[in-house]
């Protein structure tokens, strides 16, 4: 015997919302003007069954009420952290770091190495996290690396072009000389660089550089497209606005974090941490 059809046919959540008779709400689905959680809708489809996953349902581009949102967390990763919802070995993962009441739902997207720091977006949203992990929607990653040492013309001309890792070549990557910050002595040990990559592979920045010389100090993620959000502390979270994900769904970000909304969830020690 067919299993029944999960869920409540679109158009009636529509109507329910109070968006539209479910008449209309058919001709706003024929028109495209209908998304669930990225995707244009197309009659026939259900949405908000008991017991699964939320969906994000946008009419126009604004949500709709009646239908469990996605949940957007960004969290500016700290060094010592596994980028994973569990670790068999006991190390603390960066859902430690994520209010418990979301953690049955979120995952983070992508990875960042267990010694690697920086911006790292958690949703349960997969057709977002499909959309800026997979190398053919082309959404780059910009990092910060502190190396030994300063790379020369060959040294760079190699990191800029393909390597061999694991038995594939590497995308090739955009490396710039990152400007010193502001009042930072200069060090003759070390160096910062900028590398941007739209293919990321597993610890794929520090094995580059260690092959020509240049062994990684510190690394750090600074942007997700152009999401970026220069004022958020390591080991604190935030959701993200709903300019910040319109842009990140159409594969662009809204610019550098000015205006972010002010850091929450996990402060320091010594200070309490602020709830809704």
């Amino acid at each position: 015997m067919a299993e029944p059809p999960r869920g409540e046919r679109l158009q009636k959540v529509l109507s329910r919302a109070g968006i539209a008779s479910r008449r209309a709400a058919e001709d706003l689905i024929r028109e495209g003007r209908v998304t669930i959680d990225g995707r244009v809708a197309v009659l026939g489809d259900r949405v908000a069954a008991a017991g699964e996953p939320p969906v994000t349902v946008l009419v126009d581009g604004e949500p709709i009420r009646g239908v469990a949102a996605s949940r957007y967390v960004l969290l500016n990763k700290p060094a010592g952290y596994v980028t994973t919802r569990s670790d068999p070995e006991g190390r603390p993962t960066v859902m430690d770091l994520i209010p418990e009441r979301w953690r049955r739902r979120l995952k983070p997207v992508g990875r960042l190495d267990y010694g690697t720091e920086g911006l790292l977006l958690v949703t349960d949203d997969g057709d977002l996290a499909h959309r800026l992990t997979h190398p053919s929607f082309g959404c780059t990653k910009r990092y910060l690396a502190k190396v030994r040492g300063l790379p020369g013309d060959a040294a760079i001309a190699r990191l800029r072009g393909r390597m061999v890792i694991a038995g594939r070549r590497t995308a090739p990557m955009r490396l710039s000389r990152a400007p010193a910050r502001r009042g930072a002595r200069p060090a003759r040990a070390s160096t910062w660089w900028q590398v941007e990559l739209v293919e990321g592979r597993t610890r794929q920045i520090r094995e580059m550089f260690f092959r020509v010389g240049h062994p990684v100090q510190r690394l750090r993620r600074v942007a997700i497209g152009r999401l970026e959000d220069t004022e958020l502390p390591l080991g604190h979270w935030r959701e993200l606005s709903t300019d910040e994900l319109r842009a990140l769904r159409a594969g662009s970000g809204p610019g550098p974090g000015r205006g972010s909304p002010r850091p929450r969830g996990r402060q320091p020690r010594g200070r309490k941490s602020r709830r809704r």
